[in-house]
């Protein structure tokens, strides 16, 4: 019983949190430039890794779909196949991945720090919120650039499939590129840019989260930065899959 009651306490501070970091939109202050300053770390920051797994998944995405379309003579299809299969699932899925395992464990630890070295103490005693100064611009930061990384990253992944497509199976760029874009629709785009934004709510609240629960010193902000990092990853493969089922439901995808 104890442990059902600390989930459900667990879950309602988490949508307290949740409420509390949008509310703080709608009255002054906002903190511009740290929102700015968040944007820098966690958008800038990711780029590199975030362009290298795009590239090479769509690059191991091509490999392995020209061995399986091969087999029905099916190559020219591979540039349709590969931008579908990642602007629907896996430009989003693995950019929210990377992202998280990047900057839900950064926020959790810096939040932490702060914590159990009492500044968050400290900026209350001023009269600040912490809340509106620590986790609404983290929030706000990573629902800008989590869409524009994915969009990047999709693109990449494309950009892959095709120096694969072009060396290995032989397309031409017109059989490519002309493919992979007739065949994206635009539920495609709509459903590869709605999952960011959904996942960057859960990467930047699931940070904030467990770095404000940090207990015990340095040792509570190692526990605290990877609970953040599992949490975020397990809720985006979860989160990711009700969104597609509810999707294809109602004909959208």
């Amino acid at each position: 019983m104890s442990y059902l009651k600390r989930n459900v306490l667990a879950l309602q501070d988490f949508t307290y949190l949740t409420v509390r970091a949008f509310g703080n939109a709608l009255s002054p202050p906002r903190y511009y430039d740290d929102t700015i300053a968040q944007m820098d770390v966690i958008g800038v920051g990711s780029l590199p890794i975030v362009l290298l797994t795009g590239f090479f998944t769509g690059a191991v995405m091509a490999l392995q779909l020209y061995r399986t379309l091969g087999n029905f003579g099916e190559v020219g299809l591979l540039g349709e196949a590969v931008s579908v299969a990642v602007v629907r699932e896996l430009g989003p899925v693995l950019t929210a991945l990377v992202v998280a395992g990047r900057n839900s464990s950064g926020i959790a630890s810096e939040i932490g720090s702060m914590l159990v070295s009492e500044q968050i103490d400290a900026l209350r005693a001023l009269g600040t919120d912490p809340l509106r100064k620590l986790v609404s611009p983290r929030l706000y930061a990573t629902l800008i650039t989590l869409p524009v990384l994915t969009v990047l990253a999709d693109f990449l992944g494309m950009l892959g499939g095709y120096l694969v497509s072009s060396t290995i199976a032989k397309l031409t760029s017109a059989e490519y590129w002309t493919t992979a874009y007739q065949s994206l629709t635009l539920r495609d785009l709509t459903q590869g840019l709605i999952k960011p934004v959904i996942f960057a709510v859960i990467i930047s609240l699931v940070g904030c989260y467990f770095g404000l629960r940090t207990e015990g010193g340095t040792e509570g902000v190692g526990k605290a930065t990877t609970q953040a990092v599992v949490v975020a990853s397990v809720l985006i493969i979860l989160i990711d899959f009700f969104i597609t089922r509810f999707l294809i439901g109602i004909h959208f995808a």
